[in-house]
């Protein structure tokens, strides 16, 4: 079962086309991550899906639906979009943001009600953040900010949440964090994520499906183990590299040639000034 698909996706910023003729299918209830060198159409093509870019042809389809022809507010019920370096306002507080995730659910009739504030305090607890309800966003730590931003995409409470770049300037102790509360929401919850992520490594560890982007058109996409080889690698982003086998995952590892200290050649070397 597919809970987005692109038919014949056509994007593209005023005479540039980014995507041309994309047909992509996104696993119901699975984690998908969108790779690519930078500038290849992987957050635009993740806009689209969002309805934040109009096609330039072809459709977009939500359970079967033309997203082009359904209102916002169910839309938004049902898919939840993260874009990367979100802001908040100045002051604002981290219930206050969480709490802009049930305004989908809102309307002259429908004020807040008992099943908003559940919403709102099961997000808290599943990102963390129940203790800093009433610190101010701009106060927090690159990872607290980013969770509480994730915190309101889960009050919104949509099975298919899309984020752009959710690591970025993170260190390596936050982007394991983010992803790992990402992967354990999909496990437990059973939540559709689709992701941009620059890190392949990170990509191939926590995807189930991996869409890999180039000129424009989809070079790969299936299982990381499947799709991730020294050629993709080198055809997508122009890269030589070794692939190996993550030894604590068992998913593929990159390793990308380039120049460095190479502690193999200098032991190599030292052996044989030694001889």
């Amino acid at each position: 079962m597919h809970s987005l698909e692109t038919k014949s996706l056509t994007l593209s910023y005023g005479e540039a086309m980014i995507i041309d003729e994309l047909d992509v299918t996104i696993p119901k209830g699975e984690i998908t991550v969108f790779i690519g060198s930078n500038g290849c159409g992987k957050s635009t093509l993740l806009r689209s899906l969002a309805r934040l870019l109009k096609p330039h042809a072809g459709s977009i389809l939500l359970e079967g639906s033309k997203i082009s022809s359904l209102p916002t507010k169910e839309i938004a019920k049902q898919l939840a979009i993260l874009p990367q370096g979100p802001v908040a306002p100045e002051g604002l507080t981290v219930l206050q943001l969480v709490k802009q995730g049930r305004y989908p659910y809102q309307n002259w009739f429908r004020q807040w009600s008992q099943e908003d504030e559940e919403k709102v305090q099961n997000a808290l607890e599943a990102t963390g953040l129940a203790d800093l309800a009433d610190r101010q966003v701009d106060s927090l730590s690159g990872g607290q900010r980013q969770r509480a931003w994730i915190a309101m995409t889960l009050a919104q409470d949509t099975d298919i949440i899309l984020l752009d770049e959710p690591t970025t300037y993170l260190d390596m102790t936050h982007q394991i964090e983010i992803l790992d509360l990402l992967f354990e929401l999909n496990e437990k919850e059973n939540r559709t994520i689709v992701m941009v992520l620059h890190d392949l490594n990170l990509a191939c560890r926590y995807a189930h499906h991996i869409v890999a982007l180039q000129d424009k058109k989809i070079y790969a996409q299936g299982r990381p183990e499947e799709v991730i080889n020294c050629d993709l690698v080198q055809r997508v982003f122009n890269m030589n590299c070794e692939v190996t086998v993550d030894p604590l995952f068992g998913t593929p590892l990159c390793i990308p040639h380039g120049r460095g200290r190479c502690i193999v050649n200098k032991l190599r070397v030292e052996t044989q000034h030694a001889q």
